[in-house]
């Protein structure tokens, strides 16, 4: 790859990361002005410097699914936020029996547990 090409891709990187932020800044505006600023799952108000914990949950988890009237949305608190998007991993790790779990990755799964003896391997 050459130095051109390489700017070239950093280029649209920025671009790319420019346009994500500019829709959700405009989601997020929108949903704080329709919205109550309180966390739809703890009940938390928020307001001042602690405005920014709060956040904008789309309930379908399509992040492209921004009607005008908000209806796809919810503000939740950081914490709960990130509890609802975990909250399936969980439910489903409590349904699957004990020897399901154990073949399985878990949220502490590291991707690098075996990369030694990968090494070994190959020489």
């Amino acid at each position: 790859m050459t130095n051109s090409d390489s700017k070239q891709i950093d280029h649209v990187v920025a671009e790319m990361r420019k346009e994500e932020q500019t829709r959700q800044a405009g989601y997020r505006e929108q949903a704080l002005k329709l919205f109550p600023h309180v966390c739809g799952r703890c009940t938390r108000e928020f307001e001042g410097k602690k405005l920014r914990e709060l956040t904008v949950h789309h309930r379908d988890h399509d992040h492209d699914n921004n009607p005008p009237d908000g209806s796809n949305w919810e503000l939740l608190c950081l914490y709960c936020h990130d509890h609802e998007h975990t909250r399936g991993v969980q439910e489903q790790r409590s349904a699957e029996a004990p020897s399901e779990r154990q073949n399985r990755p878990s949220l502490a799964h590291s991707p690098f547990a075996a990369l030694g003896d990968r090494f070994k391997k190959t020489k």
